[in-house]
C-alpha cells in the first residue's frame, strides 16, 4: 500500500495528510503530536473515547476536540459509574449544555454504554482488557482505511453485548486513536515515537 502525501506545517514537520483539516490549529496538531496512536490502558480514557467517538458520528473531530473539556465536565469526567446513573433530569441538561453535541440520541447512547461498560469489566475486568484482545497483528497497516476486519469484529461484539454507536469506522478510529495500531504514515513525526511507546506498551491482560 502506498503511504499518502505527508502534511507539511509552518514549523517544517511532516504529520499525517489529516492534520491539514486544521491549518494553524496549534490544539488539533498537539493531539497528533501527543495522543493520537499513543497506547492507552486507562479504563476512563477508553471509555471517554468510545463516548466521543460516538458523538462525532457525522462530524469532524476538530469539533469534538475543541468540545472535550466540556464534555468531560458534562458527563461526570467519563467515569462510567456515574454516567451510568444518569437520569432523564440528566439527559435535559445535557440536551441544554451548549459546551456538548445536543444529539439527544447519541446522549442517551452515551448513558446506555455507560451501563454495558460496567457489565463487561465486571465479566473482563477492565474496558482496556477487553479492547486490547482485539489489537490487530503486528503487520496491519491500514493508511486511509475507514474500517478494518480487527474493528468489523470488535464492532460486532460490541452490538452484541447490546452498545450503540459503535459502528467498524467508529471501532477503527478507536484503535487509530489510542494506540492499538500505529496508523501514523510513514515519515510522519510522530511515527517512530509511537512505534517505540508501541513497543514499550505493556498490553493489559
Amino acid at each position: 500500500m502506498t503511504a499518502p502525501l505527508l502534511y507539511l506545517p509552518p514549523d517544517g514537520q511532516p504529520r499525517c495528510p489529516w492534520c491539514a483539516a486544521a491549518p494553524g490549529d496549534a490544539d488539533y496538531l498537539r493531539y497528533h503530536d501527543q495522543e493520537w496512536g499513543f497506547p492507552v490502558a486507562d479504563d476512563v480514557r477508553l471509555f471517554e473515547k468510545l463516548c466521543l467517538e460516538g458523538f462525532q458520528a457525522g462530524l469532524s473531530w476538530r469539533t469534538i476536540l475543541n468540545k472535550r473539556e466540556a464534555f468531560r465536565a458534562a458527563f461526570a469526567g467519563f467515569d462510567c459509574r456515574r454516567v451510568a446513573a444518569f437520569g432523564e433530569a440528566d439527559v435535559q441538561r445535557l440536551l441544554a449544555d451548549a459546551g456538548i453535541v445536543r444529539h439527544r440520541g447519541k446522549i442517551e447512547a452515551a448513558i446506555h454504554n455507560a451501563g454495558r461498560c460496567m457489565a463487561l469489566v465486571a465479566e473482563t475486568g477492565s474496558l482496556a482488557a477487553y479492547l486490547w484482545s482485539f489489537e490487530p497483528p503486528a503487520n496491519h497497516v491500514a493508511w486511509n482505511a475507514s474500517e478494518s476486519q480487527p474493528s468489523r469484529a470488535l464492532s460486532a461484539d460490541l452490538k452484541q453485548r447490546g452498545w450503540k454507536f459503535v459502528g467498524p469506522t467508529t471501532m477503527h478510529a478507536l484503535m487509530q486513536a489510542m494506540g492499538l495500531i500505529n496508523d501514523h504514515a510513514p515519515g510522519c513525526v510522530s511515527w517512530a515515537r509511537s512505534h517505540a511507546a508501541r513497543q514499550a506498551f505493556v498490553r493489559p491482560a
